[in-house]
């Protein structure tokens, strides 16, 4: 089992910058992928950024350029620095683990809302 609990998240106005955390706990070791979705109001789920466990690093093209995704050296916190917010930014936002066979796990997510 794997426990994730997301914090960082507020309000900010636009062209504003936030970083948001997720604390991992329980058998991280047998994490293979770390990410980060968000859900908008009225929307689907969807992805924002993520990161292996060898550290190599994706992003949704709606992000690239202005959101960091990283974990701590023990890998047992994901983070993401999230620059030049936009009003479509707003939303919550949520860590996700990925574990070989399909497994994933979720935190309860963070309210990000950028305001114009």
């Amino acid at each position: 089992q794997v426990q994730l609990v997301e914090s960082g998240g507020g309000l900010v106005q636009a062209g504003g910058s936030l970083r948001l955390s997720c604390a991992a706990s329980g058998n991280i070791f047998s994490v293979n992928t770390m990410n980060w979705y968000r859900q908008a109001p009225g929307k689907q789920r969807e992805y924002v950024a993520g990161i292996t466990s060898g550290g190599t690093t994706n992003y949704a093209d709606s992000v690239k350029g202005r959101f960091t995704i990283s974990r701590s050296p023990t890998k047992n916190t994901l983070y993401l620095q999230m620059n030049s917010l936009r009003p479509e930014d707003t939303a919550e936002y949520y860590c996700n683990a990925y574990k070989a066979g399909g497994v994933n796990y979720w935190g309860k997510g963070t309210l990000v809302t950028v305001s114009s």
